[in-house]
């Protein structure tokens, strides 16, 4: 376990937490989700949901789309399916990729979390999960009301609280608070989504993507189980 040391002598326990920056428009980054919804429980580490702006992070870095580098595109359509196997999570390919990524854009079910975040975070695990499954399961339009209303109750809001999401979505206090995290997650070196920041006591730790967690393991101190460590045989 870390221990901090104080100039008195004494020491007490650094608390360990992790920071998942995500847009669910990133299939990559539900299975980041999943595997660290699954560890809340095996390791010893805060888990804090903060929901960016894919988009904004591409923009002020620079990067390039995946879908707009032929062969990413290609070997994303493969590495997809069998990468959901591997993380058993319910993913499938959507009709149309571009249209959901670079037509659509993310920023409305976007605002949609980041405003369950501020009124009812104890609700952002469940809808954030809804909502990959209406559009990276169901194929579903996430820039649709109905379909962020359908996730939102999916994950057990009542009406009421949808309406006050659905009011608060255009509020600048949500506007503000995705802009704030977005540029946060820059700050720490951000090019994408899933961004993981890890904090020990020492500098933040900064992992990208799906695959990282047995490095992430061994930074934080924890051990890694595999991407299910409840399953009988965990694959490691």
């Amino acid at each position: 376990m870390i221990r901090r040391v104080l100039s008195t002598g004494a020491s007490v326990m650094a608390n360990k937490k992790i920071e998942l920056y995500y847009d669910i428009v990133s299939p990559y980054t539900w299975f980041a989700f999943e595997v660290l919804m699954r560890y809340k429980k095996h390791w010893d580490v805060d888990i804090h949901l903060k929901p960016i702006l894919l988009g904004g992070i591409t923009k002020a870095t620079g990067n390039t789309p995946p879908l707009l580098v032929p062969n990413k595109a290609l070997y994303m359509s493969k590495d997809l399916i069998r990468s959901a196997a591997y993380f058993n999570v319910p993913l499938n390919l959507v009709e149309n990729a571009y249209e959901l990524i670079m037509v659509k854009g993310s920023i409305l079910p976007c605002r949609f979390l980041t405003a369950i975040d501020l009124l009812y975070p104890d609700h952002l695990e469940g809808v954030s999960r809804a909502l990959w499954m209406e559009v990276w399961n169901k194929d579903e339009d996430f820039t649709a009301p109905e379909v962020l209303a359908r996730a939102g109750q999916t994950a057990g809001l009542t009406e009421k609280q949808l309406t006050n999401v659905q009011q608060h979505m255009t509020q600048q206090i949500t506007k503000d608070r995705l802009r704030t995290y977005t540029d946060e997650a820059i700050l720490h070196g951000a090019f994408g989504s899933p961004t993981i920041v890890a904090h020990t006591g020492g500098e933040p730790m900064l992992f990208f993507g799906s695959d990282r967690f047995p490095v992430l393991a061994q930074e934080i101190g924890e051990k890694w189980l595999g991407p299910q460590p409840d399953a009988p045989h965990p694959k490691l």
